[in-house]
Parts: structure tokens; sequence; C-alpha cells
């Protein structure tokens, strides 16, 4: 259940494409080989009410937050969390180039005990598998 949430500022929308966005966290975590791929979520929030250091309105962020469940180790976590900012921080490039801009990436695991789920695309993506 890898989930990212991107929150960012709407001053960002003149200076990327958060649908480009997205697509870029999303393949960089398939290709981190450690996520089931019917499980991976991405999703940007457009924050209209925002405010950043001293006031100024030419300041922009992107907070983006991973939560997944429980069972791979720190190290793994850690080289494919590096990859995922790695990808999307050379993506956001042209806002640090343009604008004031501030970014930021936070892993969080979930409890499985407090962590409920209902999902049938895994089962959709094996059928597709087999039948092409």
């Amino acid at each position: 259940m890898p989930h990212f949430t991107l929150e960012y500022s709407a001053n960002l929308d003149g200076i990327l494409d958060m649908g480009e966005t997205v697509e870029v966290v999303r393949k960089a975590a398939v290709e981190t080989g450690i996520f089931p791929l019917g499980g991976i979520r991405v999703r940007a929030v457009r924050c209209e009410h925002y405010a950043i250091a001293d006031g100024r309105g030419n300041y922009g962020f992107l907070d983006m937050v991973l939560r997944l469940g429980e069972g791979r180790d720190l190290a793994t976590r850690k080289t494919a969390g590096e990859h995922i900012f790695r990808k999307l921080s050379a993506h956001l490039d042209p806002a640090f180039a343009k604008s004031k801009f501030a970014l930021s990436f936070d892993m969080q695991i979930n409890d499985k005990e407090t962590s409920w789920k209902r999902n049938n695309i895994h089962d959709a993506l094996k059928v597709e598998t087999v039948n092409g």
C-alpha cells in the first residue's frame, strides 16, 4: 500500500504540470521494485491557502508523504526513498530555478493492526498479465 500524497502551494500551477509530477513519482516507485504495482497510489492536493516563511507570496512548496505497510527493512526503505526523492527533485528543477521553493519527503509506516484495506486491482493486473 504505497500511498503518496503531494501537497503543494497553488502558486506552482504556473510552473509545474502536476499531472506529470504525479507520474514521475509513480514511475519512480515502480522502478524501486519493492512496491506491488496494484497498490501504488499517487495524488496531488493543491493548497490554495498557505503561509510560508516571512509571508511573501512568492515562496512555493511541495510536501510529499509516503504511507506504506510494514515489512520492509530500513535499508530497503532508504534506498527506495532516495531513488524516488532524486527523481522528484530532478523533475522539480524548474521550480527551483524559477522561484523560491521548498521540497520535503517523509515516509510513514502504517501499523498493520490498525490499517484496513480492500483492493481488487492486484487480481485484475494478474489476469491482464496472464491473458495479455
